[in-house]
């Protein structure tokens, strides 16, 4: 285990908060030297018609990112940074390769460097990846669990997972798309207790998305299955609202959670190129055992 970052150091929160006000400065600045712009990336290209319940996303499947979808033959590569800080953390000493089967909620802050690749193999059928490259997990345990060290810390690659998406309807004026799609977590961190993936986890899903002049709403849910312990459960759940306000910025608010972590995520889109996307959002817990707040960066390529 590695020791946890010096308390001189400077903060996650303040490195997002810095980086938010310097890309929002420069999209004004482009804002001001551009008055009309191509449209952004899943969006269709230029004099090109859609139906208006295709005008918030395009015609792309729609992949694991909020407000983001890939069309056929399209490269999506996001590169991004997310902090996240849970300070109502819940663990067992057993959890943690002690001993002691108490519940007890401690302070979890994880600091993830993130790279998510899609492919649209496609009109119906596309592949992606994502891996946390680097995360760096401190854990400040509960004041009266005294079953180890008051602290621990660990980094390295982190949660690793592929997925493959499935569109079976298209959308139309009086119909919702429907699709679904497989995940599977690679167990690659079978040595770490508080980062990362120690067993095969495979998830099943489906969803419906649905156009209205009025923004366009996706509801998804799922099961998990858990190879370290045999269980199947339901998984993780959404309700997204996705609205296009202008040719540069597109809004997404949603609703996710799992079991009884359930949060709020806030996002802005916005085109600095036809080919690069900069997406800015938060997480907010709703739920106690949900993380405080999770800040997320990142810019988003397509070609």
């Amino acid at each position: 285990m590695t020791e946890p970052r010096s308390p001189g150091r400077q903060p996650g929160t303040r490195r997002i908060a810095r980086a938010l006000v310097t890309g929002l400065a420069f999209l004004a600045a482009i804002q001001a030297a551009r008055a009309e712009d191509p449209p952004a990336p899943g969006a269709p290209a230029a004099g090109a018609q859609l139906p208006s319940y295709l005008a918030d996303r395009g015609p792309g499947i729609p992949t694991s990112m909020f407000g983001t979808y890939v069309r056929k033959k399209e490269w999506l590569v996001y590169a991004f940074y997310e902090y996240t800080k849970t300070s109502h953390f819940e663990y067992t000493p057993e959890d943690l390769g002690l001993v002691g089967d108490q519940e007890f909620f401690g302070s979890l802050r994880e600091r993830e460097n993130l790279l998510f690749l899609s492919y649209g193999l496609s009109d119906r059928l596309a592949v992606e990846l994502e891996s946390s490259l680097h995360t760096r997990a401190t854990l400040e345990r509960d004041p009266t669990d005294t079953s180890g060290p008051a602290r621990l810390a660990e980094s390295g690659l982190g949660d690793v997972q592929g997925e493959l998406r499935w569109r079976w309807l298209d959308e139309s004026a009086r119909r919702p798309e429907l699709f679904s799609y497989f995940e599977v977590g690679f167990p690659l961190q079978k040595d770490k207790v508080i980062m990362g993936t120690p067993d095969w986890e495979y998830v099943l899903g489906i969803g419906a998305i649905k156009g209205h002049s009025w923004g366009t709403l996706t509801g998804r849910l799922s099961v998990i299955y858990d190879r370290a312990d045999g269980s199947v459960e339901s998984g993780e759940f959404a309700v997204e609202y996705l609205k296009r306000v202008s040719h540069v910025w597109r809004l997404v608010a949603a609703v996710e959670g799992e079991s009884d972590e359930v949060d709020l995520i806030l996002e802005a889109q916005a085109r600095l190129s036809p080919h690069v996307l900069l997406k800015l959002n938060s997480g907010f817990g709703i739920t106690s055992k949900a993380a405080d707040i999770a800040p997320e960066a990142g810019v988003l390529f397509s070609w």
